[in-house]
């Protein structure tokens, strides 16, 4: 732990950055998953969770969690299998 009192406060908001930085990150994941899985099983709302799923992995993006071209690549895929 550090003992400079700017430098206790950089550690406060990086684990917070980090925090909302992952949840952000897994959520995207997830919904990459669920519409990878809807779309190959053939269910009824596999255009929504794509949907839903394109708008995740554009989040993440604006965010500056992943790449615009890894955004891109992610989406583009999502779209050719649906």
């Amino acid at each position: 732990m550090p003992n400079i009192k700017s430098a206790i406060k950089r550690v406060r908001t990086n684990e917070k950055k980090n925090a909302q930085n992952s949840h952000v990150r897994s959520t995207m994941r997830s919904a990459v998953k669920k519409a990878d899985s809807a779309v190959l099983n053939n269910t009824e709302n596999a255009s929504d969770t794509v949907k839903a799923a394109i708008k995740q992995v554009e989040k993440a993006a604006s965010k500056g969690l992943i790449h615009k071209n890894t955004a891109a690549r992610k989406k583009s895929r999502l779209m050719k299998q649906a």
